[in-house]
């Protein structure tokens, strides 16, 4: 969960000194960047729904934490209403955006996931994002597979079951086949060389359920 977040910061800075301007973070739950974000140019629209977000605001003001002028709260249930629409009416303009979309696609129906990717790659050159995803499990090795089906089961109990699962070559047609032809996709052993190689502590990601990718308009 820390290495998503990291992996995603590290991208929206490379699109924010293109001159990104507008970042858009799906399915925001506790996400704290817009209350620590730098730049005051850069405006955050933090997208969730209705339900979690209110939720959050009201523990910013338990905390007395002021919500920055430039953080937008956009309330969007993924599976009926229209992020387009969501957005525009919250101020998006239709320049580049950069979106992290992160802990959200396991969740989602195909189709949602889908509409959700083509409105990203309608945006004009430069916009995309950062989202992960689950590989399927016959992909993993046993070892994957039985750590895979205990976080499975814990999180069909609580009501949110895993729906979406996504193999990465099908995925990169996908992606290409949107225009969203600049990609990145990590497995488990690119994360680690990247963020843990080196580590005195061997604190790494294990397993083989989750992938990071980044994609982009060219």
């Amino acid at each position: 969960m820390a290495v998503r977040s990291r992996y995603a910061e590290d991208e929206l800075a490379r699109s924010v000194a293109g001159g990104t301007r507008q970042y858009v973070v799906l399915g925001a739950g506790l996400d704290t960047f817009a209350c620590r974000n730098p730049n005051a140019a850069l405006e955050v629209f933090e997208v969730d729904h209705p339900a979690p977000q209110e939720w959050k605001k009201q523990l910013l003001a338990s905390a007395r934490i002021a919500v920055p002028q430039n953080a937008h709260f956009v309330a969007v249930d993924f599976e009926h209403d229209s992020l387009a629409e969501r957005l525009s009416e919250a101020g998006l303009k239709l320049e580049p955006a950069f979106f992290s979309w992160l802990g959200v696609t396991p969740y989602l129906t195909r189709e949602a996931f889908n509409a959700t990717l083509g409105f990203i790659a309608s945006l004009p050159s430069a916009s995309g994002g950062v989202f992960d995803y689950c590989v399927p499990p016959s992909s993993m090795n046993d070892t994957q597979r039985r750590a895979f089906e205990a976080l499975a089961d814990r999180v069909a109990r609580i009501g949110e079951p895993f729906r979406l699962f996504l193999n990465p070559r099908e995925l990169e047609v996908h992606l290409r086949g949107l225009g969203l032809t600049r990609i990145e996709d990590l497995d488990g052993d690119a994360i680690n060389e990247r963020y843990f190689r080196g580590r005195a502590d061997g604190l790494c990601v294990r397993g083989g359920a989750g992938r990071l990718l980044s994609a982009f308009r060219g």
